[in-house]
Formats: structure tokens, C-alpha cells, sequence
């Protein structure tokens, strides 16, 4: 096996032994698998010629990108047999294309290279997450990243015009169409992008790009309920219209405790405001003037202050504070590291009632289990939280992580019943991939196996993954 996939890819890019381990652990540490080796193929052929090797040896195939995925989606399972296929060197970007505000990169590109390509075209490529500079654009289309500026611009999905992609029997479709009308018949991209390599291994793709905008305002707001902050989204998107294009909502606690872990970041406020229970952080990118950003600005906050929406508001007065204000929200994940290993959950609810879902899951909770501690934060601009429950005074990261299934039904359970979903923009991969029977139906079940065995008659791309078959 080895000695054939050193004749496709080079000996030095068949990884086995200590060589292999950092691609056969997830980020987060709580999935570890094994496999007869590491391929790091160098173009797409090499990636066909690899899934082609591997079904005639019928040998499974996880792709794994920056791994920086939260669902264990990029990990083998522990059996020994997977050859694991890194995007890493497929990481040129391929063309741009001003006229057609398009690039064609191949999908182990990082995200932020990606984005910086585009801005040296003098354009945007708006996808943003914290992982940015580790992530791959292979593992953003497989997972269909979302990140904090989907309420403009929409998921990774919205953003793709065109994919190439190696199918489970080792062909090539050259997909890479850089159309906005194509209404040609079935619309495989989409179906690939948010598959988790299930059905095919993205290896580049065609992607938006917008103009850069004029001028920016950041702001960092300060409620006094949860309930004002979705108030306040609906007058910030009458007031803005497409120009809103990031609102982050963070409870207090969780703010408070970046700053108490992280010392060198404070919460922008000298008052008792610095102290409340809910903020939230707002972007606005206008098309015509800094100074029509401004007046836009003050008008819509000043106005919110006077009625009593908000209890305060710090204006970004420069790009270094703009880039404190977006550090704090994107150090939550970081500080949630330091404090110890919680029960995620990456979850969307219709904007109109998340307030009342936190309400209601955060009461259910503490009656089953007194004294956790919950971590809301997301991006309340498309109804997308991540409601986390960490251990509280005096529980230990064990006992938390001991009660992890009874807190994952309490809380699906309660976004079912709030007609939301359990995966925003994590994907399924194997964390959720048994939770998902009993909230999809079996019809929608059955037809996600009856893609998965057309596409992928053999199983042997990603087992184990979004859908039992």
C-alpha cells in the first residue's frame, strides 16, 4: 500500500509513524484515529490517482484540511484502515478576475491568504472566522463556514460559483465556472460544499469577491437584556440596510472573563457598562464616504440611547481599536480553552426567538443540572449561537463532560421545539452524526443515504461521517 502511494505522490509525501500523529487528532483533542498513512498529494491528478489506488485497494479516505474543524469531521476512526489525504500542498491561488469579481483557488489554501490575494486586486473576499489563519478553504466549502459576516454576505455556499472536485471513484469534474446564472440541471455544487468530504474531495473552487469598502465603523454595545439587542438588530438593519454587515452578541460573563484571563484587553468602557449583562458587536461597511459612515452611525445609535435601547456605546475611533474590539470577541474561544473543556453547541434559531430560547434552555438547564455555567455567544445577525456549557463553582471539567449526551438532548431538544436547527456552521461530522435521526425526519434521512450510496456506492469516503448508512 505504502510503496503505491509513494509512486503517485513522492516517498516524502507518504507520512507514517510520529510523522502522521498531528493529522490524526482533531483540534479541539477529542478524537483521535489511526491509519495506514498520510498523503500529501500535489495537484488534483494526484488526488484522483490517490482516491483511485485506494478504491481498488477498497481502502477508506478522510481528507483533512487546516483541521481546525469542531466535529471531529477530518479525524479517521480508530480501526487502522483510512489513508488520510491532506489538502496542504494543493495551495496555489489558481486565477483572478476583476471584471468578474472571481477567484479560482484550490482548496488548501488558507483562508486568509485567500483573503489577502483579493484585497491586493483591490477587492473583498468576505468570509471571516476566528481560525482564518489556519483554516483551509477546502475545510470552510466541506463544512460550509459560516464566520461573522454572513448576515452581508451569506455562508461559504452563497459565496462559491464553481467547484472542481475528485469523485469517490477517482474521476475529476471541472466544475470551476465562474457564472452566476447557470440553470443547467441538478446543482451539484451545492450539494458538495457542506458534504464533509462525503461525497467528493473539493480541490478548488471559484469564488465571489466584492469591492472594498469605502469606509468602516466598528462599535462595541452594552444592554441590558438580550431581548434589547434583537430589538436593537431590527432597527441596525432598517437603519443600515446592506451596509450592516457583522452583529456578535456575547453574554457579559463571557466578555468578563476574556479580559480577567487575557490582561492585556479590556472591555471599552470606564462605567458601570462595563459590567452588563449582554453586548454585542457591530460592523458597518459603507460604499460612499467615512463621513457618511459617521453621520449613519451616530444617527442610529444616538437614536437607541435616547429611546432607552441601549445603555451604551464605544466607537471604534481608529482601525487599531476597531481590531481590540473584534480581538475580544475572537479570544472567547481561546478563553473558553484556558477554563477547560465544556459542552459546545453550535445551534440556530429564528432571530425573534432567541432570547426567549436562552431563556428557557438556560431555567431547563439549571433545574437538571444546578450550578453549570452557560457561555452564549454568536452571531445574532443570522440567528447562528454558540451555546456552550462549562462546568460551574466547584464541578470539574470530568463531571460536565460525564453529563455531555443528557446536556446535548436537553438542548437540541429545546432548539427543536424552537423550530431551529442543531448545526449552524460546524457541520455534523461524527460529534452530532447520531444525534442527527432524531431530529431529521426519516425521509430526509433516507434520502441523504440515497445520495451518499449514488455518489459513493462503496462507503469509502469520510465513513462514519454526517450519515450512518
Amino acid at each position: 500500500m505504502l510503496e503505491g502511494l509513494s509512486n503517485i505522490v513522492g516517498q516524502s509525501n507518504v507520512l507514517t509513524g510520529s510523522a502522521a500523529q498531528p493529522y490524526l487528532v482533531d483540534w479541539r483533542g477529542r478524537y483521535r484515529g489511526k491509519a495506514q498513512a498520510v498523503v500529501r498529494p500535489g495537484n488534483v491528478e494526484e488526488v484522483a490517482a490517490v482516491v483511485r489506488y485506494c478504491v481498488l485497494n477498497n481502502v477508506p479516505v478522510v481528507t483533512v484540511g487546516g483541521n481546525t474543524g469542531l466535529c471531529g469531521g477530518a479525524t479517521p476512526d480508530d480501526s487502522g484502515r483510512a489513508v488520510v489525504l491532506s489538502t496542504a500542498r494543493l495551495n496555489k491561488i489558481r486565477s483572478i478576475d476583476t471584471d468578474n469579481d472571481t477567484i479560482t483557488v484550490e482548496a488548501g489554501c488558507i483562508l486568509q491568504s485567500v483573503q489577502d490575494a483579493a484585497r491586493e486586486a483591490g477587492r473583498l473576499f468576505p468570509l471571516s472566522l476566528a481560525a482564518e489563519g489556519s483554516c483551509t478553504i477546502g475545510g470552510n466549502l466541506a463544512t460550509n463556514a459560516g464566520g461573522t459576516q454572513v448576515l452581508r454576505y451569506g455562508n461559504t455556499r452563497e459565496l462559491t460559483l464553481g467547484l472542481e472536485v475528485v469523485t469517490a471513484e477517482g474521476e475529476i469534474w471541472n466544475g470551476l465556472r465562474g457564472l452566476r446564472k447557470d440553470n443547467t440541471g441538478y446543482d451539484l455544487r451545492d450539494l458538495f460544499v457542506g458534504s464533509e468530504g462525503t461525497l467528493g474531495i473539493i480541490t478548488a473552487a471559484t469564488l465571489k469577491l466584492y469591492p472594498l469598502p469605502v469606509a468602516q465603523r466598528t462599535a462595541m454595545l452594552a444592554f441590558a437584556s438580550l431581548e434589547d439587542s434583537v430589538t436593537f438588530l431590527s432597527r441596525a438593519r432598517q437603519g443600515f440596510g446592506a451596509a450592516l454587515t457583522g452583529f456578535e452578541v456575547m453574554a457579559g460573563s463571557v466578555l468578563q472573563a476574556v479580559v480577567r484571563l487575557f490582561t492585556d484587553q479590556r472591555i471599552p468602557f470606564e462605567n458601570e457598562s462595563a459590567n452588563s449583562p449582554w453586548f454585542a458587536l457591530l460592523e458597518l461597511s459603507d460604499s460612499e464616504s467615512a463621513e457618511h459612515a459617521q453621520a449613519r452611525f451616530e444617527h442610529v445609535l444616538g437614536q437607541a440611547i435616547e429611546d432607552g435601547l441601549l445603555l451604551d456605546a464605544a466607537i471604534a475611533q481608529s482601525v487599531a481599536q476597531s481590531k481590540a474590539f473584534w480581538h475580544l470577541r475572537e479570544s472567547i474561544p481561546l478563553a473558553e480553552a484556558e477554563l477547560g473543556k465544556s459542552v459546545k453547541h453550535d445551534v440556530s434559531i429564528p432571530i425573534s426567538q432567541i432570547a426567549e430560547f436562552v431563556a428557557v434552555t438556560n431555567k431547563a438547564l439549571q433545574a437538571e443540572f444546578p450550578g453549570v455555567h452557560n457561555v452564549v455567544f454568536g452571531h445574532l445577525g443570522d440567528g447562528n449561537l454558540h451555546y456552550n456549557v462549562a462546568p460551574g463553582a466547584g464541578q470539574t471539567e470530568g463531571e460536565i463532560l460525564s453529563l455531555q449526551s443528557q446536556i446535548y438532548q436537553l438542548v437540541h431538544d429545546s432548539v427543536a421545539s424552537f423550530n431551529g436547527s442543531i448545526s449552524a456552521e460546524h457541520g455534523i461530522g461524527q460529534l452530532k452524526v447520531n444525534e442527527l435521526p432524531r431530529y431529521k425526519s426519516e425521509l430526509e434521512l433516507k434520502l441523504m443515504r440515497q445520495i451518499k450510496q449514488a455518489l459513493d456506492p462503496k462507503g469509502l469516503l469520510n465513513p462514519g461521517k454526517v450519515v450512518n448508512v
